[in-house]
C-alpha cells in the first residue's frame, strides 16, 4: 500500500514511521526520518495531484484510473508514456504546492514565510512584505524528496532502463517549475474606508488548477525521446525544437486504451459515459473506439429557480428531467 493511500499514516501531527512506508525508497526513508513532520504534506501535495490528474483527463480514454491499488496510478507507470509523464509532473507539482503552504501557515519548523525579493516592477510606494508561499523551499525540497528514488538507480549507460530514469527526472523538474512559474505577486489595500492608499504585497501560489491546465498543454505537445550509447537523451526527430526543462517528455508510445489490458494499467473503455454529439475525444466515436455505445434514459434532479430572500436565504424549488445518456459497447 503506498502512502497516499493511506492518508491515516500522515494525519497532521501523528509521527510516520518511516520503516512502514512501503512506497519510499531508502533515499526518502532517510529523508523520513529527517523530515517526519513534512510526510503529511507530501500525502497531502500527492493527493492533489491525483484530483487534479483525475480532472485533466475525464474526458479521455484513459482516465487517471489504476486497475492496481498496490499504486496510485497502477501499470501505467510501468510504461514511459505520455501518460507516465504527465502523473510525474503533477505528482512532482502537488509536493512543491503542499510545502510551499505549509512553510507560510507555519507547520514546519525549517521554515517559514517566503523569502523571495521585492519585484523590480512593484510601484514604489506599495510594501513588500505579507507572509507569502514559500515556493523556493518547497521546490528545494521536493526536489530533494522526490527526485532521490531515480538517483538511486544505477543502470548502465545507454540502457533502456537508464533513460527511463532520466525521462522521470526531467518530468518531476516540469512539474516543480510550473509551479514555481505560476506563482505570482498578491497585495492587499490598506488606508481610510479601503481608499487603497496603500498597499501590502507578498508572493502567492496559483490555484493548483492553472498549474494542473499549464502541465496539459505540456502534456499534448510532449517530446518523443530516445536513450543514446552515451547516457543522454535525445529527440527521436530531429526536425522538432529540443525540449525545454519545462517540458514532458517520454520514451514509450502510449497503448489505445481502448480495451482492458492489465499489462499496460488500461482498464478500456466499456461503460464510460460518452458524448454522442461531440467530435472531440469525450465524443462516444472517439471515446467508444468504434464498438458502439447504449442508449438509456435517466432521471436528474436540480436545484431551479432559486430566489433570494431578504435577510438572507435562498429559497429553491426542485426540478426533474429526463435526460438521454450513452453508454460505451
Amino acid at each position: 500500500m503506498s502512502p497516499v493511500q493511506r492518508p491515516e499514516m500522515f494525519i497532521i501531527g501523528a509521527q510516520p514511521v518511516c520503516s512502514q512506508l512501503p512506497g519510499l525508497s531508502a533515499g526518502q526513508r532517510k529523508l523520513c526520518q529527517l523530515y517526519q513532520e513534512h510526510m503529511a504534506y507530501i500525502g497531502e501535495g500527492a493527493r492533489t495531484g491525483i484530483r487534479e490528474c483525475q480532472h485533466q483527463f475525464r474526458q479521455r480514454r484513459w482516465n487517471c484510473s489504476t486497475v492496481d491499488d498496490a499504486s496510485v496510478f497502477g501499470r501505467v507507470l510501468q510504461i514511459g508514456s505520455r501518460e507516465t509523464a504527465f502523473t510525474y509532473a503533477v505528482s512532482a507539482a502537488g509536493v512543491v504546492n503542499a510545502i510551499s503552504r505549509a512553510c507560510r501557515e507555519g507547520e514546519l519548523s525549517t521554515c517559514g514565510c517566503s523569502r523571495a525579493a521585492r519585484p523590480k516592477d512593484l510601484p514604489r510606494d506599495w510594501l513588500w512584505g505579507g507572509c507569502g508561499d514559500n515556493v523556493d523551499y518547497g521546490y528545494r525540497f521536493a526536489k530533494e524528496f522526490v527526485d532521490a528514488r531515480e538517483r538511486e538507480k544505477n543502470f548502465a549507460k545507454g540502457s533502456e532502463e537508464q533513460g527511463r530514469v532520466l525521462m522521470n527526472l526531467q518530468n518531476n523538474e516540469a512539474g516543480r517549475r510550473a509551479v514555481y512559474k505560476t506563482a505570482d505577486v498578491a497585495c492587499k489595500c490598506h488606508g481610510v474606508s479601503g481608499s487603497c492608499s496603500l498597499k501590502t504585497c507578498w508572493l502567492q501560489l496559483a490555484e493548483f488548477r492553472k498549474v494542473g491546465d499549464q502541465l496539459k498543454e505540456k502534456y499534448d505537445s510532449a517530446a518523443a525521446m530516445r536513450i543514446t550509447r552515451r547516457g543522454k537523451l535525445e529527440l527521436v526527430n530531429s526536425r522538432f525544437k529540443p525540449p525545454t526543462p519545462e517540458d514532458l517528455v517520454y520514451v514509450d508510445p502510449s497503448p489505445d486504451y481502448c480495451l482492458r489490458d492489465e499489462s499496460t494499467g488500461s482498464l478500456g473503455t466499456r461503460g464510460r459515459l460518452c458524448n454522442k454529439t461531440s467530435e472531440g475525444l469525450d465524443g462516444c466515436a472517439l471515446m467508444c473506439c468504434g464498438r458502439g455505445y447504449d442508449q438509456f434514459k435517466s432521471v436528474r434532479t436540480e436545484r431551479c429557480h432559486c430566489k433570494f430572500h431578504w435577510c438572507c436565504f435562498v429559497r429553491c424549488k426542485k426540478c426533474t428531467q429526463v435526460v438521454d445518456q450513452f453508454v460505451c459497447k
